[in-house]
């Protein structure tokens, strides 16, 4: 098993993040993005897209964070994906939280401020303070996501979330300070077992 990552990428810390959780070993590979790697033929044979992470299988190819956490847990850690049908159907609703309302705000908002990326910056900031306040109303009376425990709905959602609010103004340029369900949320996850940063 090969991920294909990058160091600072919030989708392939995810992946990498829950590996770690769940104490499951994989050879990571750093991908060149400044240098182009992620657009050479040998990477794109890989990915068609051109983006982290990638997950190489015996059976084939994963190229989605979303899809690739599916399947480690499905593979390694059945229960982060929920311990019944309903519960499963919560956490396939956060994970798709995280691959629009997220990756349309709050992601894009930091690939624009790190990489200047084109972005239509205030529709990009409002969708994000939706997120934001979705999750805030969310988090207040509960711990997780879904259920009891930590499951792949906390782990897709956190990294961008999270990395909002780094340093006061955050990456993305948005404060956490009027969040205090996300920030004890984000305090839960980062004190399990087995968690790693960003670039750890």
């Amino acid at each position: 098993m090969i991920l294909y990552s990058h160091p600072f990428s919030g989708n392939g810390w995810k992946v990498r993040l829950f590996l770690s959780l769940i104490g499951q070993a994989c050879e990571i590979r750093a991908v060149d993005m400044s240098g182009g790697e992620n657009r050479s033929p040998g990477f794109l044979a890989l990915n068609p897209r051109g983006q982290v992470p990638v997950l190489v299988l015996p059976e084939g190819v994963l190229w989605d964070s979303q899809a690739i956490l599916v399947y480690l847990a499905d593979r390694y850690a059945p229960d982060w994906a929920g311990h019944d049908g309903f519960q499963r159907a919560a956490v396939a609703q956060w994970l798709s939280f995280a691959a629009k309302e997220v990756a349309t705000g709050l992601q894009a908002l930091r690939l624009h401020r790190l990489m200047g990326r084109p972005l239509d910056v205030p529709a990009a900031t409002a969708t994000a303070e939706a997120s934001l306040a979705v999750l805030e109303g969310w988090l207040a009376t509960r711990d997780w996501l879904v259920g009891d425990v930590p499951t792949l709905a906390d782990v897709a959602v956190y990294p961008y979330v999270s990395l909002a609010g780094e340093a006061g103004a955050g990456e993305a340029g948005l404060s956490l300070d009027a969040t205090p369900a996300i920030r004890r949320w984000i305090g839960r996850i980062e004190a399990l077992p087995g968690y790693r940063p960003l670039a750890g």
